[in-house]
């Protein structure tokens, strides 16, 4: 058990370290509101979100007050969307409909987001998952609180390049759909390999078809108590440094776990996962980079940074699993450029590249996330980025992921502002390199040879 006492513990945490519970997500199955007709398929649709996330808001109020625990986000993850609605939808026009019916749903319960306009395309793609991602451009400019996502490849499938290449199509479309507000369609659409089907954070939310009818997934973030942590020892020998991380993440976990617990109990939902990941923002104090700087690096992006990170990451999760028994969804530490001051600071200097953060990537959770770019490169270069970082995945056995957004009408040297927790990011430069002919091969890449494990 649980109990407020041992919460009390890190008030300091909470009061000065920026320590915040980032998301109660709720997952909810939309398995059940398949229909051939597409006004039942809305309506049901529509009724089910609100029937089972109206009092989710409000919960995560209460339990915020009663405890003296920042709960940032309140979301909500559906199915995915290709799914349930392949048999009603036939046009982009009406999964457009679908979205618009997901965002009604999320502003009448008042969420922050709703994730799960997904695909699952890791080996191929029939009729209707290619709709609904040739549809994601036009969804996301005309819906607010609606995120998309496509799972590439995986370890055990490989990946597949025709998505890929298609992809790289969708983020220029969103791109130039959404230019008035800088291209920000981009920030609510990531592609992955290996998708988690429990992952509490936005925008690759969304509700496994594994997962039971409703659930409470929670996602905790502490970078700033973590850097405090680390300048108490400063100097010390790679044990100490450790230890600190290790205890420290426990200490964050146990947090997340309370609030899980309380939600679950509430809202008479089942509590699925508690996600530690060392999610930043933009506020002094509650940055990933500035960790491995504390770590003894003069930038985020110097030599040594990948070694930092994965030390990191590695006694996160550790501290992580000794704290609950059901840890989950992305856990570990999250190199957003974009809504991490340490790291925009070191892209504006030089010290971090696009190359640096891909190999940053092969250690830490999920991948590419939030970088601008600049807005004239060209798609096959944007499905060039998402092979690599899909290759990285697949080999790896680990679950990454692309969130680029070319900025329409800026380049390198101008800075783009996205506002909240999005944060502002610097124009990184994109090797100018031509891969357009490697591109668009047709089919897949297959699986690595140690993918056969039966």
């Amino acid at each position: 058990m649980i109990n407020f006492t041992e919460v009390s513990e890190t008030n300091k945490m909470i009061d000065q370290e920026n320590l915040d519970v980032r998301t109660i997500t709720m997952g909810i199955s939309l398995l059940d509101c398949a229909d051939a007709d597409l006004d039942r398929l809305c309506r049901k649709i529509h009724d089910k979100i609100v029937r089972s996330a109206q009092n989710l808001v409000k919960t995560g109020e209460e339990i915020s007050a009663d405890f003296g625990i920042p709960i940032v986000n309140k979301r909500i993850s559906v199915t995915p969307i290709s799914l349930v609605a392949g048999a009603a939808c036939h046009s982009i026009a009406d999964y457009v409909r679908v979205a618009k019916t997901l965002d009604e749903a999320a502003h009448e319960v008042h969420v922050n987001f709703l994730g799960g306009f997904s695909a699952l395309v890791s080996k191929g793609m029939t009729p209707a998952e290619e709709l609904l991602i040739r549809s994601i451009p036009e969804a996301l400019s005309q819906t607010e609180l609606v995120c998309a996502s496509v799972n590439l490849g995986s370890t055990r499938t490989g990946i597949n390049m025709d998505a890929v290449r298609l992809m790289g199509k969708i983020f220029k479309q969103t791109a130039e759909l959404t230019k008035e507000q800088d291209s920000l369609g981009c920030a609510k659409l990531v592609v992955f390999c290996n998708a988690p089907d429990d992952n509490p954070f936005m925008a690759g939310a969304f509700h496994g078809v594994t997962e039971a009818d409703r659930i409470i997934n929670v996602g905790v973030s502490g970078p700033g108590v973590v850097k405090t942590a680390l300048e108490s020892i400063h100097g010390e020998s790679f044990e100490v440094l450790c230890e600190t991380v290790k205890k420290t993440a426990f200490k964050v976990t146990r947090v997340g776990m309370l609030v899980a617990q309380e939600a679950s109990k509430r809202l008479g939902v089942p509590f699925g996962i508690v996600d530690l990941s060392l999610a930043p923002t933009p506020a002094i104090g509650d940055s990933v980079a500035d960790i491995l700087c504390e770590m003894g690096l003069e930038q985020a992006g110097a030599p040594g940074t990948t070694a930092a990170l994965a030390l990191l990451n590695d006694q996160v999760k550790k501290g992580g699993v000794m704290a609950s028994s059901y840890v989950g969804g992305l856990s570990g530490a999250f190199i957003p450029v974009s809504e991490d001051q340490g790291m925009i600071r070191a892209a504006e200097c030089g010290a971090l590249t696009i190359e640096k953060l891909e190999a940053m990537t092969c250690v830490c959770s999920v991948g590419l996330d939030m970088i601008a770019i600049p807005g004239d490169t060209t798609e096959t270069t944007i499905s060039g980025i998402i092979a690599d970082e899909m290759a990285i995945g697949m080999v790896n056995a680990k679950t990454t992921a692309v969130r680029v957004i070319p900025v329409i009408g800026k380049g390198v040297g101008d800075t783009v502002e996205f506002g909240g927790l999005l944060g502002y990011a610097p124009i990184m430069p994109v090797n100018r390199y031509d891969c357009s002919e490697f591109v668009n091969r047709r089919g897949r890449i297959p699986a690595p040879i140690h993918s056969f494990k039966n």
